[in-house]
């Protein structure tokens, strides 16, 4: 969502204006669609590195997992200024890095008894039915509950944000998050970032102008790649529950 950099500053943006980009989301689809089908590419050939070369996977994963983040800024600041021909191979880039820091996850999911291919392709669909209501919902939103909504999932992702950290600095001791804990943050992540993919449609046409459109599709990418993410993650605790 377009507030996951700078939530505040777009909030005032966007209180009680109106649109100032009306066809920026429908300008932005052909490269999110874009950008998610790199990423497939991505997972493909990050898998295809664990099966060959198992011993390489994660020291590239480490190095391709910074790469991402500082291309992700740079992209964003890049897009956001309207170098649209500048910002497109780096987008590419950062969604093919997007894929191979993926592949863990994926990995986990084929190998987890109960989930397979098929949590996948349920992780997939549930993005794509989320879009669709999304699109309807946030686009009829008042400036009111728009306002509203857009608050309340800024307040959960900041607690998701600490849950992920505490977690994480948990599992490098060696104590790893119970499996009904598990569920209840999966859970959390896949209600927030549905939330979010509402804010979105509710938000970006008011952001970002048509020809900004690169910056709408980034919005909407990690949205999705993180609900994605986190519906997959929900499966995988749920299969592994004693």
């Amino acid at each position: 969502m377009s507030s996951t950099s700078n939530f505040r500053q777009a909030m005032r943006e966007v209180k009680g204006q109106a649109l100032v980009g009306p066809n920026v989301i429908a300008n932005a689809l052909p490269y999110l669609g874009g950008g998610l089908v790199l990423t497939a590419v991505g997972i493909y050939g990050g898998l295809g590195v664990i099966q060959s070369n198992p011993e390489l996977f994660f020291p590239t994963f480490w190095v391709a997992l910074i790469a991402e983040i500082i291309l992700f800024f740079v992209v964003r600041n890049v897009a956001e200024k309207g170098n649209n021909s500048l910002a497109l191979p780096m987008g590419a880039m950062y969604s093919l890095l997007s894929g191979y820091t993926l592949t863990a996850l994926i990995f986990t999911a084929l190998r987890t008894s109960g989930v397979g291919i098929q949590g996948i392709g349920i992780a997939a669909l549930g993005c794509g039915v989320t879009f669709v209501v999304a699109r309807n919902m946030g686009s009829n939103l008042s400036d009111e509950d728009g306002m509203a909504l857009t608050k309340t999932v800024q307040l959960g992702l900041i607690a998701l944000v600490v849950v992920l950290i505490g977690q994480l600095v948990f599992s490098l001791f060696g104590v790893y998050t119970p499996s009904w804990l598990e569920i209840a943050i999966s859970g959390l992540g896949v209600f927030l970032f549905a939330g979010a993919a509402v804010v979105d449609f509710y938000i970006l046409p008011r952001v970002y102008r048509d020809d900004q459109y690169l910056s709408a599709a980034l919005s909407m990418y990690l949205t999705y790649i993180n609900l994605f993410v986190f519906i997959l993650r929900l499966l995988i605790a749920l299969n592994r529950r004693d």
